[in-house]
């Protein structure tokens, strides 16, 4: 499957980001599934995703060329130099308006710094703190995104539409610092 398919692209397929991609797909979205590790995305999308709304990507061309405009990334990586890692090997892809969402819970002064640092480059930041565990995660994690404003129109029907509800409300809102 090529062309731009997907409504969201997620790195990292660890546990929680597994789950995630599958909560997403349950919820009617299609997913681009991604690692650096390519063995994983292929043993994913052989068994977990089978039969599911996931493709898989094997380099970050390929993964950005799947993204609908503007594109959505979230990082489910381990905090920190990864996450800076992977902003800067895919920043050269991106394009003005594009959105990379961070679910790693990472510091908040690292989010700060990643928000200011991509608007710069015309790129929407936004740091997510993702809660539940792996159980949240597949069936409706409380999801607690803040950063660039303006990407929150371009990720609320996917976030609200996975996590957890209360009362039928969302456990997901946008967080103003």
């Amino acid at each position: 499957m090529s062309g731009a398919v997907a409504d969201l692209g997620l790195i990292g397929l660890a546990v929680m980001g597994q789950n995630l991609i599958m909560n997403m797909a349950d919820h009617g979205f299609t997913i681009c599934a991604y690692n650096r590790t390519l063995s994983k995305v292929d043993h994913f999308l052989a068994n977990e995703a089978k039969g599911k709304s996931i493709v898989g990507a094997h380099s970050n061309e390929e993964f950005i060329s799947k993204l609908k405009s503007p594109r959505r990334i979230m990082l489910l990586v381990q905090a920190g130099k990864a996450v800076d890692d992977w902003i800067e090997a895919l920043l050269p892809l991106l394009e003005k308006g594009d959105i990379i969402i961070d679910g790693g819970n990472s510091h908040f002064p690292d989010s700060n710094r990643r928000t200011r640092y991509l608007s710069s480059k015309g790129i929407r930041f936004v740091g997510s703190g993702v809660s539940g565990g792996e159980e949240g995660a597949r069936y409706g994690p409380s999801i607690m995104p803040g950063g660039n404003e303006e990407a929150w129109p371009h990720i609320k029907d996917i976030f609200q539409s996975i996590s957890a509800k209360s009362n039928d409300e969302p456990c997901c809102e946008w967080v103003v610092r």
